[in-house]
């Protein structure tokens, strides 16, 4: 067993973030499912690790760490080949700015608790809340289309936090069924990512468990 251990959900796309961090860099992690449906990630011990109950968190080094960009970012200090975000001030802010319209913009008014909250408190139903779910990612995503490169990757020939981002919020946004047409930039780079070893085997499907 490794020694480092990402807490995570087969479906949850900052988790998926991680994973494909970890398999770009070559990081060898043993994974621990924390099914978000049956609150495993509420449990005492857990909240004791992790104040906010979140997924994912990744314990290594003696530190159990938690949100997705400050992990990759550990990640990406501790192991710094390949590089998730370049060393060059402007680009590094570039990069930062492509990752956060998804990470800090679209991701959190569609997470799951949001989504039961639209439920619980407003009686919004299943269209609505999908309809709501699909307004925030074309929102995003008519920004991140502009910002997309005309050829290459988020990161040029090789990935970085964008692009690890975007292939997480692809995948949400083909599981309801949001219209892509107006965004060819972001379908053609989310294509070339998934057909990525490292890409391919942090995907949902790849590491659901049995």
């Amino acid at each position: 067993m490794s020694d480092i251990i990402l807490f995570d959900y087969w479906r949850s796309s900052a988790s998926y973030r991680v994973r494909i961090a970890l398999n770009v860099k070559g990081v060898a992690y043993t994974a621990v499912p924390t099914n978000l449906l049956d609150a495993s990630h509420k449990k005492p011990e857990y909240v004791a690790r992790n104040p906010q109950g979140f997924v994912p968190m990744l314990s290594i080094d003696g530190h159990d760490l938690t949100q997705s960009l400050a992990i990759i970012d550990y990640l990406d200090a501790k192991y710094p080949d390949p590089p998730m975000v370049s060393s060059d001030p402007a680009e590094r802010a570039k990069t930062l700015a492509q990752a956060l319209v998804i990470a800090a913009d679209i991701h959190p008014l569609n997470n799951l608790r949001v989504l039961g909250r639209l439920k619980s408190q407003f009686g919004a139903d299943e269209s609505a809340t999908a309809d709501w779910y699909r307004h925030w990612i074309v929102e995003g995503f008519t920004a991140l289309e502009a910002m997309a490169p005309e050829s290459g990757l988020f990161g040029g020939a090789q990935p970085n936090l964008a692009d690890i981002c975007l292939v997480p919020q692809m995948a949400n946004a083909r599981r309801f069924d949001t219209p892509l047409d107006g965004f060819p930039k972001l379908v053609r780079i989310d294509a070339e990512l998934r057909a990525i070893e490292a890409f391919a085997k942090a995907a949902p499907e790849a590491v659901k468990p049995e």
